[in-house]
């Protein structure tokens, strides 16, 4: 359940209207909104947030610097990214950040709403011009539609639920399973898949076929 959000965004206009579309997905939510880095950084010591929306291009700093802190200390926190910047070198930046999402400002209002909507159902928001360019990065340097290394059973099992978008502890109950033994298999599945990032595991979660698979809700 997302009860607490942060928006990072230097542009009053902007983060007024971000503020205006989460506050409609998730009434019930506290969302912090801040306009420098600084601030947001500030925030998150004092805080844990369940979703945060960054911009990327600020006047104190690089938003993927809070995207770093936010992986590391806060790792149930769902980072979108909110900018303008469609570069390769920002989405490629970002996801390795640890952006879990990445959305266009440009876009109509209605698409990102509908985007930061599929959070609901764990599906992880894309911009669609940032999907297809993600989607062509992959057609043209891989991964193979099977890893290197051969998934487990129980492996594919959490693979499928992180990239629904559940946090570590509900995958951990949804399998009786210690927060650790999840831990441990996330990253056996990141260093098979040769990924660092939930955004990368939902792609390779698709490309398996395990988001419309019913056959991997049994075990």
């Amino acid at each position: 359940m997302i009860q607490s959000i942060l928006i990072l965004e230097d542009v009053r206009q902007s983060r007024e209207w971000l503020a205006g579309i989460v506050q409609n997905i998730f009434p019930s939510s506290e969302i912090v909104k801040e306009g420098t880095l600084r601030g947001a950084q500030n925030a998150c010591g004092r805080q844990h947030f369940d979703l945060a929306l960054v911009d990327l291009s600020l006047p104190d700093g690089d938003g993927t610097i809070l995207l770093r802190r936010l992986t590391q200390e806060q790792p149930d926190c769902m980072n979108v990214v909110t900018t303008v910047m469609a570069a390769d070198s920002a989405i490629v930046s970002a996801l390795a950040a640890g952006a879990q999402g990445y959305l266009l400002k440009s876009d109509p209002e209605e698409i990102l709403e509908h985007q930061l909507r599929l959070l609901l159902t764990g599906i992880p928001p894309l911009s669609p011009q940032i999907a297809r360019r993600i989607m062509q990065h992959f057609q043209l340097t891989g991964p193979h539609f099977e890893p290197k290394t051969k998934l487990t059973k129980r492996e594919i099992e959490v693979l499928r639920l992180i990239a629904r978008g559940l946090r570590v502890t509900e995958v951990a109950e949804a399998f009786g399973l210690a927060d650790s033994t999840v831990i441990t298999h996330i990253k056996s599945v990141y260093r098979k898949l040769e990924i660092s990032t939930r955004a990368e595991a939902a792609i390779h979660a698709s490309k398996l076929g395990l988001l419309n698979d019913p056959t991997t809700d049994q075990e």
